[in-house]
């Protein structure tokens, strides 16, 4: 709605003055109720379509050319075209992506539920929520990876916050028992994957899965959870970031907790910065500090937000993929990326006295995704909510394209920020 002017004569004095009517609170807040209309009737048209099912949705298909491939690496298509995941698939490009409950994506849909559910108060949507959250319980024994984390706390994590009983906190403990048994203590980290010509990789993403075990910790009052944590962050610290503060995606270290080499598999090369890793690496120092209230977490996170801000140059605040890659119009950017730093933003804003400035900055990135650039009309785009997010660009995989977990970070990155604004919608 519009604000209406209008115009006041005083006859006697000749006077002209003109005014306009300020907008009302409800009236500067129509985008963030748009948003959520949008992602209630897109995630419920996701949750019927695979109601009859037992996968969850990703993304979509995409496919891709060697040639773009090879010009945003700055590579040569001998030198990668041999290594990539997944093959152009025409024939299913743009439609629907799905995932096993195995997936390291496969709790973002069940927490995307259970986010929209608290912002609408929608009893269907809370009965999606709870049907895709029941699929990941054979999870909580899975030990074939670090994103455990990921699958379980995004999940069963946000329905122990809105629907508490005594079998998700069961849950959420015996997940973290499988994420500790990846924990080797000569190197002080927990191992990120078993694939791969690495002797011990640990991934920049680690840092998020570090929220399941601090959860354990505080259900059981057993320290051991939040120790390893607590170790995990250390590590990380001391080893994946550069002076500048950006920070490889992968460190590989020897058994002796030395380290083996340094790559960035996801980005445009070792030296590069990708643009999720350092949203993965802003948000774990954020809740770190949170959980410890120990400040050389809280300094991290803030050099990395520091970092973050000046690194990235889009008018609209939504990185490219790879805040080295090369920028011509056909520049993928992440929109995932995006919505994780809003996310670690609006926390960091909390525990800052200039908090302010991150407030300020997730607000236009969130503005930005709100816009039709990004955000999706309703009935389109197979029922995500955001555009534009990057998976793995030199693997040619999720390669511009929606992807549940930029919509679950975007979820939640609003209803913190109605919650610092005190928004009344």
């Amino acid at each position: 709605m519009k604000a209406k002017s209008f115009i006041i004569i005083v006859m006697a004095g000749g006077i002209l003055v003109g005014c306009s009517a300020k907008k009302t609170d409800k009236e500067e807040n129509e985008w963030i109720k748009n948003c959520i209309n949008v992602a209630s009737k897109q995630l419920s048209s996701l949750a019927e379509q695979l109601a009859d099912t037992c996968v969850m949705p990703r993304s979509l298909w995409t496919g891709y050319d060697l040639e773009f491939l090879s010009n945003q690496l700055d590579r040569e298509i001998s030198t990668f075209k041999d290594s990539l995941r997944i093959r152009p698939v025409s024939a299913r490009t743009g439609s629907l992506r799905t995932c096993s409950i195995y997936d390291w994506t496969s709790g973002f849909f069940p927490g995307s539920l259970w986010y929209i559910y608290e912002l609408t108060k929608n009893e269907d949507l809370k009965k999606y929520a709870i049907r895709y959250t029941n699929l990941l319980y054979p999870v909580r024994t899975y030990t074939g990876n670090h994103d455990i984390g990921f699958m379980i706390n995004c999940s069963y994590g946000n329905a122990f916050r809105l629907a508490p009983n005594d079998t998700i906190i069961d849950v959420l403990i015996e997940s973290a028992n499988s994420l500790c048994t990846r924990f080797n203590k000569e190197i002080g980290a927990i191992r990120s994957w078993d694939f791969g010509r690495w002797n011990y990789p640990v991934i920049i993403d680690n840092m998020m899965n570090l929220d399941l075990l601090f959860m354990a910790s505080k259900l059981t009052g057993i320290s051991k959870y939040k120790n390893i944590a607590v170790q995990h962050a250390n590590k990380t610290k001391d080893n994946h970031f550069r002076p500048d503060y950006t920070c490889w995606h992968v460190v590989s270290y020897n058994n002796d907790g030395t380290v083996e080499c340094k790559q960035t598999f996801q980005g445009k090369n070792d030296n590069s910065s990708w643009a999720r890793g350092q949203a993965w690496a802003v948000y774990g120092y954020t809740y770190c500090y949170r959980e410890t209230k120990d400040k050389t977490f809280l300094n991290r996170a803030v050099e990395i937000a520091d970092m973050i801000m000046e690194r990235v140059k889009t008018d609209d605040a939504i990185p490219y993929w790879d805040y080295d890659a090369p920028i011509t119009e056909e520049t993928p950017r992440d929109a995932s990326a995006a919505a994780i730093t809003a996310s670690a933003f609006l926390e960091l804003s909390t525990m800052v006295t200039d908090g302010n400035l991150y407030l300020l900055y997730a607000e236009k990135i969130l503005k930005s995704l709100s816009s039709e650039k990004y955000l999706s009309k309703v009935g389109e785009n197979e029922g995500f909510i955001l555009r534009h997010s990057t998976g793995s660009l030199p693997n040619g995989s999720e390669i511009d394209t929606p992807i549940n977990y930029a919509d679950y970070y975007f979820l939640e990155a609003l209803k913190r920020y109605i919650d610092l604004k005190n928004i009344k919608l």
